[in-house]
């Protein structure tokens, strides 16, 4: 399909350093309070350790909310509490500050980025460092069509790519993960129930803006005829991005890939990142073990693929609204492990 090879992912991708591991582990013997008696944040901070290379670990001090943008065909069906091609208002509100993540990203002072992939507005109306990575104005309908075109999904993916080397460059040290979208949850429940052999009834939630019984049964037939469509490419993970996807989607997946072979750590939000990481995760299975969940939101979808990857979410509070702010909920927790890590003094 391309001259992307997407087999290199599962040799360049390494697990972070088990070594360094271990000697976070026997650092944690010898400090107070006794081991244990910190719960997950014990378990949090060894495996920043690892994935930084360094004991003690490092404090997380450049912190990212990085958003992807796109609007989805599937989305004028009525499958979405928020209107068709409405996502480009969303985005106005994060680069304004007044999104629910824009203003938890100040609070805890993680940098924003926004990066649009397929907003269905003219890329005018909005400034050229959110716009510069578009690949397409709208994704397809995935009940009837493809997403994108081969062409597309990879350009899409390699846009990915490289934002995770622009991060990784830059200094970045932990991504907080999220996106904004009409209808993308829709594609994500597709690619979900795809890749994990199950019915679309099983994968059908109510979105970041919830909806009612109504729309509920119009994105599950949506997703059943997605499915249609996406189970016979599933050998080619681009391929079925390009089908049941979309270019927030495929960039997304591309974007996780090369940040575990940067060795950035991720911290996952909704269904729409962990459809993304599930893909990412066919690709190269060792690449789950560089991100973290941040909370589970409610969604099936998001449940089954959370699961099929073991991962578990560090909070619970149902957020749907998405943009990333149930993962910024969890940057404080991994904020603290690390503090905790570093500085408890050792016994003597």
């Amino acid at each position: 399909m391309s001259g992307l090879n997407l087999d290199d992912f599962a040799t360049l991708i390494e697990r972070p350093d088990s070594g360094v591991r271990r000697d976070a582990e026997e650092r944690r013997e010898r400090i107070g309070p006794r081991p244990g008696s910190l719960g997950r944040l014990d378990e949090l901070g060894e495996w920043l350790a690892a994935a930084q290379g360094a004991v003690p670990v490092k404090p997380v001090e450049r912190a990212r909310l990085l958003v992807f943008a796109g609007d989805h065909g599937v989305a004028g069906l009525g499958v979405s509490g928020g209107p068709a091609s409405g996502a480009v208002e969303l985005v106005r509100a994060a680069l304004a500050g007044e999104s629910s993540a824009a203003i938890l990203a100040r609070r805890l002072g993680a940098g924003l980025r926004v990066v649009d992939m397929s907003l269905d507005c003219d890329p005018a109306e909005l400034p050229e460092d959110v716009t510069r990575h578009r690949v397409r104005r709208g994704s397809g309908r995935i009940d009837i069509e493809d997403a994108l075109t081969a062409e597309e999904a990879e350009a899409a993916f390699r846009a990915g790519m490289a934002i995770a080397d622009e991060e990784a460059d830059s200094g970045t040290d932990l991504v907080v993960l999220g996106d904004l979208s009409v209808g993308g949850t829709t594609a994500a429940g597709t690619l979900i129930a795809a890749l994990c052999g199950t019915d679309a009834s099983v994968v059908t939630g109510r979105g970041g803006a919830g909806i009612d019984d109504l729309a509920w049964m119009r994105k599950c037939a949506a997703i059943r005829d997605a499915l249609r469509r996406a189970r016979p490419v599933l050998g080619d993970q681009l391929e079925l991005l390009a089908a049941s996807g979309g270019a927030d989607l495929a960039a997304i997946t591309g974007f996780l890939l090369q940040s575990a072979v940067r060795r950035t750590p991720v911290i996952l939000d909704g269904v729409v990142s962990a459809a993304c990481a599930l893909v990412a995760q066919r690709v190269a299975f060792r690449a789950p073990d560089w991100w973290l969940a941040g909370q589970a939101s409610g969604d099936p979808a998001q449940a089954k693929a959370l699961d099929r990857m073991a991962l578990n979410p560090l909070l619970d509070h149902g957020v749907t609204v998405g943009e990333g702010t149930g993962a910024l909920l969890a940057l404080p927790v991994v904020q603290a492990a690390a503090a905790l890590a570093a500085e408890l003094p050792e016994r003597t």
